[in-house]
């Protein structure tokens, strides 16, 4: 990437805004914060300007990090549904204190929410909010082990700000409180 590509030009923005399949095959925009390519006339969710750049070749693109959208399929053939779910993972790790609605995570990772949810448990198991849980309650671990935070300071860290809700979730995983687990590790390594 060359640094006269990095941000789109004026009228490559304008091609973005308004999804111009004339532009498609002219260039491509990556989005910075997803490590996600596209075609100018994407649907997805319009991101910020200072978030794209701008790529003359798809493969330049591949070459710099960023995987195609699901969405527009910008190389013209179907993204993998693996490929799919390492990026949905990696929002969930990454992005786990935030509030992640399903359709804020299919805006993410560019899918459309009824298939991502599908999808991934069909793949996986379970679904995305179980993942998202699951990740927050061992974080939420790790946070109670270093007993640097309240546990009501832990459920906010990790993205469950109801306390209670918190505790609940916590209990029925662990089969402990936060609390309780708190003073057992503590008496197990003292």
């Amino acid at each position: 990437m060359n640094n006269e590509q990095l941000s789109p030009s004026d009228d490559q923005w304008q091609a973005i805004i308004n999804n111009k399949h004339q532009a498609d095959g002219n260039f491509w925009y990556g989005v910075t914060t997803t490590k996600i390519f596209c075609k100018p006339s994407c649907p997805s969710r319009l991101p910020k300007r200072d978030h794209v750049v701008i790529f003359d070749d798809p493969h330049e693109a591949l070459q710099n990090g960023f995987r195609p959208c699901k969405r527009c399929r910008p190389l013209d053939r179907i993204v993998s549904n693996q490929v799919w779910i390492a990026e949905i993972n990696h929002v969930l790790q990454t992005r786990f204190v935030e509030k992640l609605s399903l359709t804020e995570l299919a805006n993410l990772v560019h899918g459309d929410s009824s298939y991502l949810r599908h999808t991934y448990k069909k793949i996986t198991g379970s679904t995305p909010q179980q993942r998202l849980t699951e990740i927050r309650l061992e974080n939420a671990r790790k946070l109670l082990e270093s007993k640097m935070y309240s546990v009501s300071q832990v459920g906010i860290k990790v993205g469950i700000p109801n306390i209670a809700y918190f505790i609940s979730l916590f209990k029925k995983q662990y089969g402990q409180t936060p609390l309780q687990y708190r003073n057992r590790f503590n008496l197990d390594n003292n």
